[in-house]
């Protein structure tokens, strides 16, 4: 049966995510930290990805894609599908946005019904629906908070039940909010990064493990910040470290019954994550310290997805970290 308090459960998230954010904010507001940094240009230009600096833009937490500017690009025009993931179904967490939604239009892109969960980005969902449609496949969307063990097995349960199996899990829904200091994390603001960001990938491959089979894989979204560090996010950088940790351990657990488990460790990459973290003129300057000089592009993450997904292309893969970082380092 679904869950009565899903709503109820969601509203509060979203109104404490918001309090740790108005407290950050005030404490950037106070400490006048506003530093600029030249741009560099020259990738971003044969690219043709927008360049740094971004337009300066805050949002208010979860963020929503449509209010970004630029728009983040994720149809990744120049991909072809060729069916490596055909009649397979995924659950995509995090999916209504950002990478989630360039992973769910290239999964169904190669073949693959997808279902997302996202917190109440409502809006945002439906588009990505749409664009999953378009690709010729079936889209689920599940309201619903990651925290909540119940909500994540029954998550799994409408999935299952809607496409008749679970084939992927892409755990990437996450909570991430910087600090200056690690005395201006309150124990609210450490519980909500922990439980969202650690929790929810444990609850749902927990919830999804008894539908995977032979040939069927979870991929977790980590971090570069799980690899180097970052002196603002020490929580968020913890736990993306933690999931690097779950990723191989959890390989090592599910390696006997044919499941593979991998992870994605992008470096910044243009998504509603960052506006909804930063204040709007750090935004201005987000992805500029990369060997690249700018942040990625959604569309540019996804096919790392596809690779680990596919059987055809990553049968003997487990247990790996994958860097997608624009560059060996921070």
């Amino acid at each position: 049966m679904p869950s009565t308090n899903g709503p109820r459960t969601t509203s509060a998230t979203v109104k404490r995510q918001r309090a740790i954010q108005s407290t950050i904010e005030r404490d950037d507001a106070q400490a006048k930290l506003r530093k600029r940094a030249s741009s560099k240009k020259s990738a971003a230009k044969k690219t043709g990805k927008p360049e740094n600096p971004l337009p300066a833009q805050h949002q208010k937490k979860p963020g929503l894609e449509r209010d970004l500017d630029p728009r983040p690009q994720f149809l990744a025009p120049t991909y072809a599908g060729s069916g490596k993931l055909a009649g397979m179904t995924a659950l995509i967490t995090g999916g209504d946005s950002g990478i989630g939604r360039a992973v769910a239009v290239l999964f169904a892109r190669e073949g693959a019904d997808v279902a997302i969960v996202y917190l109440c980005e409502h809006s945002d969902a439906k588009e990505t629906r749409d664009y999953v449609e378009a690709e010729g496949q079936r889209c689920l969307l599940i309201p619903g908070d990651v925290r909540d063990p119940a909500f994540c097995r029954e998550a799994v349960a409408r999935t299952v039940k809607e496409f008749g199996k679970l084939s992927v899990l892409v755990n990437n829904a996450a909570f991430q909010e910087h600090a200056e200091s690690i005395e201006d994390i309150t124990d609210k603001h450490f519980d909500e990064t922990l439980r969202t960001n650690l929790y929810g990938y444990f609850q749902m491959a927990r919830a999804a493990s008894p539908h995977l089979g032979s040939g069927c894989s979870i991929i977790n979204t980590g971090s570069e910040t799980g690899l180097f560090g970052n002196d603002r996010l020490l929580d968020y950088s913890m736990t993306k470290g933690g999931i690097h940790a779950f990723t191989k351990a959890l390989a090592a657990s599910m390696v006997s019954r044919g499941i593979r488990v991998n992870a994605v460790a992008p470096g910044p990459v243009w998504t509603p994550l960052n506006p909804a973290d930063q204040p709007a003129e750090r935004v201005r300057e987000f992805g500029q310290s990369s060997a690249m000089g700018r942040p990625a592009q959604p569309e540019e993450l996804a096919p790392a997805y596809v690779f680990l997904a596919a059987p055809s292309c990553a049968s003997y893969i487990t247990g790996a970290v994958l860097p997608v970082m624009g560059g060996p380092t921070p």
